[in-house]
């Protein structure tokens, strides 16, 4: 069973940047005892988010 992590988050650059921080946070120490491949899908996914949100706000100052 997965370990539950509930976050909620708008789409601008910065609450998704937020949205990753305190997803890395609520996910740390949760790793122990999860199926294989579980930590590496949360790391992908925080690093999808953080991409995203460059892309969102790249030009703006």
């Amino acid at each position: 069973m997965r370990p539950a992590i509930s976050i909620s988050a708008t789409s601008s650059g910065g609450d998704l940047r937020t949205l990753a921080a305190n997803t890395r946070t609520a996910a740390e120490g949760r790793y122990a005892g999860t199926g294989p491949g579980w930590q590496a899908g949360v790391e992908w996914t925080l690093l999808w988010i953080e991409n995203t949100a460059s892309q969102l706000t790249e030009g703006r100052s």
